[in-house]
């Protein structure tokens, strides 16, 4: 039986992998508040002694050790005496939490048979008791968790890989220091990796990225099973929060869960070439056991997007929710053309300050409301500031207030800001960035087929074709729920 892959033209077809809301009947909630009462702040109080017992015992683990000494795999009394009363008090913590007991399905492989396992789906923090059946394997964290109380230490206690999303030059490392490990031929010890690289509500697949598929070696897949009414487990970027999923997962008489270990995946010479199709068939096999779809969905940033032939296309679209915040602030549909007719001529008569702050923003936009600004400007930038065209040529691109020659005629003008008569293909980038709303980092396949083996025009018909394809596939699913008719 083959995998399901939800394809771009059939995306609407696969559940939105980032949204989870636990629902509750009446008497659901009634029985989660009466046994809430007592069960959470027993729970939490028992987690929380557990975990600071284990806070100076996982200190303990790695001290008087230089870096050199620390750059090494723990061996000897320092591993015999400290890993059984961690592991205990890491079984404690989810005991206390409600994880009474943890079915395992299958055999776990030994180093030597899989240096690493991969784990999915990843639904939640509660997922971190895979650790316990597979002995404490070190995993992949961000370095900003190291400042976090009792964290910091069960990560040095792990002697865990650290990246930073922020610095690239700590990826690199990071990336190389996987690779040894992975290859060391069993001097490290097994690691454990969510290839996913973020939560999800369990109902497909998303995209595996390559981190675990890198050194080519064999990987043994894990499959996590939460079993119960409730699926009370799960935090994703929309829906049920982290002190929800806290409370009613605490609130349960007891939560099941199933590890089941599936036969280790060896890759061929093919995948050992290529991560990307290493991590893509051991994605679809993993979905394929679990019964699901297997998408091409990610999270770049704070946006979930899904990647498309090198494009990240929004799952629901910054545009829409500007358009809507215009909306609210009283204006009409005349207003919103010309507030976009506005936003073009300003870029286009200055090149330069494209990029506004929150009161600027507001200004241009009409809006009264300071809040209403700052929450448009977070659809487009982490800071507060935005770029005017990426802000102007989404709305106009999702609107339907003009016609897609149009479109791609005010979005040429506004990115060939030297007037060339052509863009290069990091103006190419901005370009896309700009009308899907989301910022793109892969679009040198399509700038090189735009391109022909020339220079990119706004006259190619090719390009025109290309720009209007790689666009379809994400607003029309918008235009629909919009209610409004394609014009393109």
């Amino acid at each position: 039986m083959e995998a399901r892959r939800c394809s771009s033209a059939a995306q609407q077809d696969c559940a939105h992998p980032f949204i989870h809301d636990v629902k509750l009947s009446t008497a659901q909630r009634i029985k989660g508040a009466l046994l809430g009462s007592i069960l959470f702040p027993l729970r939490v109080t028992l987690a929380a002694l557990f975990f600071l017992i284990m806070w100076p015992l996982a200190r303990l683990r790695l001290a008087g050790l230089s870096e050199e000494e620390r750059a090494k795999p723990v061996t000897g009394w320092r591993s015999w005496l400290f890993h059984p009363p961690i592991w205990l008090l890491s079984r404690a913590v989810f005991f206390s939490l409600g994880f009474l007991w943890v079915r395992v399905k299958g055999r776990r492989a030994n180093l030597r048979e899989a240096p690493v396992l991969v784990v999915a789906p990843h639904s939640g923090f509660f997922d971190m008791l895979v650790l316990c059946p597979t002995q404490l394997a070190t995993v992949v964290s961000r370095s900003e968790n190291t400042s976090l109380p009792v964290i910091g230490a069960l990560l040095e206690f792990n002697q865990s890989v650290l990246v930073s999303r922020k610095d690239p030059e700590s990826r690199k490392k990071a990336v190389a220091q996987l690779i040894q490990r992975l290859t060391s031929g069993g001097y490290w010890p097994q690691m454990l990796m969510f290839p996913e690289g973020t939560t999800t509500n369990g109902r497909s697949l998303i995209k595996f990225k390559p981190g675990a598929f890198l050194a080519g070696v064999p990987v043994q897949p894990v499959l996590l099973h939460y079993p119960n009414r409730l699926d009370t487990v799960r935090w994703t970027y929309r829906g049920t929060t982290w002190m929800e999923a806290i409370w009613y997962t605490t609130s349960q008489l007891y939560t099941n869960m199933t590890v089941e270990f599936l036969p280790v995946y060896k890759p061929s010479e093919e995948e050992k070439k290529d991560p990307n199709l290493y991590a893509d068939n051991v994605q679809k096999l993993m979905a394929r056991a679990l019964g699901v779809p297997a998408t091409d969905y990610v999270m770049e940033g704070r946006v979930p997007v899904s990647k498309v032939g090198g494009l990240s296309l929004p799952l629901e679209s910054p545009a829409r929710a500007a358009l809507t915040e215009l909306r609210r602030g009283g204006l009409g549909e005349q207003e919103i053309q010309a507030t976009i007719d506005r936003i073009i001529n300003r870029c286009g008569e200055d090149p330069q300050g494209s990029k506004v702050s929150v009161e600027e923003l507001a200004s241009v936009l009409g809006l009264r409301d300071r809040r209403a600004a700052l929450h448009v400007c977070g659809l487009y930038s982490k800071d507060e500031s935005v770029d005017l065209r990426q802000l102007g040529l989404s709305v106009l691109a999702l609107s339907g207030l003009t016609d897609f020659g149009s479109l791609l005629h005010s979005a040429f003008t506004l990115f060939d800001r030297e007037k060339r008569g052509s863009l290069s293909a990091q103006q190419l980038s901005g370009l896309m960035g700009a009308l899907l709303g989301v910022p793109q980092q892969d679009t040198a396949a399509l700038y090189a087929e735009a391109c022909g083996g020339g220079s990119l025009t706004e006259g190619k018909s090719l390009a025109y074709r290309l720009l209007r394809a790689a666009m379809t596939s994400t607003i029309m699913e918008e235009k629909k729920t919009d209610g409004k008719q394609m014009m393109f």
